[in-house]
């Protein structure tokens, strides 16, 4: 816990019910959420404590949970706007915490807005895998030496030696090449490699594309977004969409109910109050550009599957198979 947040802690203390520190780093109190009980005026079951190089806060009350600068947030947000400033200043950003102001303050690698790499719609195996699949080739491009390109934006591999072709998803932010995505063409067991060219980037698909005043739906790959309006992909698990201001979002995982790894992301969704798209069971399909290719309306589709709340638990229970 750095010496900020235990400012900061010290600040609200004062506003916090049974307040108490029982170590140097851990802080029980009543939750400000919930009240904790009104019968019992004892109880205190609110925590501020440590995780890794966070600080987190927990209710074993209302379950509520989060990162201590939401909680400061909603705590106070005079205060809040005063430690959002105080940690900028000390460079402090990253998943666990979001800054207010300045927000969208990312200043974008000076690259070039166009990839000197042939169209994919002007090669023939890459042309051929897109249209197959109803995507749009001339939203890509093609490499043939996938490593060999890379290394002209960015040195990152060693080892040429067993280079292979693959699709290049470009990744735009500000209008500036931010980083790329490689699909593999021909069977891999690595589909995607994707390479940032700056790491404080954001690794989203699609963001200069969006209206942030509108739903934006949140798939988990580049093309299965091309489908969508207003549609955004992640390309990294470490993809942060509150960071460049999304709040309105829906959730597109795959269609797949017997998967133990998407039933789980999709249940802390449900439980993080995220509205999520869940299939209907007469749909096989695994992903939105399988159910394109089957000729559903996909757009439709989204729309009329698109649950929060109890309502998204309860659709959910029906469809998972785990």
């Amino acid at each position: 816990m750095d010496h900020l947040d235990s400012k900061y802690i010290g600040f609200i203390s004062s506003r916090l019910g049974k307040f108490k520190r029982v170590k140097s780093d851990l802080y029980n109190f009543r939750c400000p959420i919930c009240g904790d009980s009104k019968k019992h005026k004892n109880k205190a079951r609110g925590y501020i404590y440590p995780v890794k190089t966070n600080t987190n806060f927990k209710c074993h009350n209302c379950g509520a949970s989060m990162s201590f600068n939401n909680f400061l947030k909603q705590v106070d947000p005079v205060i809040h706007k005063q430690y959002s400033l105080e940690k900028f200043k000390e460079g402090h950003t990253g998943r666990n915490f979001v800054i207010d102001e300045p927000e969208f303050k990312f200043e974008a690698p000076k690259f070039k807005k166009s990839l000197k790499l042939p169209k994919a719609s002007e090669n023939p195996k890459s042309f051929g895998y897109l249209t197959a699949r109803k995507l749009d080739p001339s939203k890509f491009y093609y490499a043939e030496k996938f490593k060999e390109f890379v290394n002209t934006l960015k040195l990152t591999f060693n080892d040429t030696r067993f280079d292979e072709e693959r699709i290049i998803i470009p990744l735009y932010f500000e209008n500036n090449l931010i980083g790329i995505q490689g699909r593999s063409i021909k069977p891999n067991p690595v589909k995607y490699i994707t390479v940032m060219l700056d790491d404080d980037a954001p690794k989203i698909y699609g963001l200069d594309n969006i209206r942030r005043d509108a739903p934006v739906y949140v798939t988990e790959g580049p093309f299965d977004s091309t489908f969508l309006s207003n549609a955004i992909a992640m390309c990294g698990a470490d993809a942060d969409v509150n960071r460049w201001g999304i709040s309105n979002r829906v959730w597109i995982y795959d269609n797949e109910p017997r998967s133990r790894e998407i039933t789980n992301r999709i249940s802390k969704a449900i439980d993080s109050g995220e509205s999520v798209v869940i299939f209907p069971s007469h749909i096989d399909e695994k992903d939105i550009n399988d159910m394109a290719m089957a000729g559903y309306d996909v757009q439709e589709l989204v729309k009329c599957n698109t649950y929060s709340g109890l309502e998204a638990k309860l659709k959910f229970n029906t469809w998972k198979k785990v």
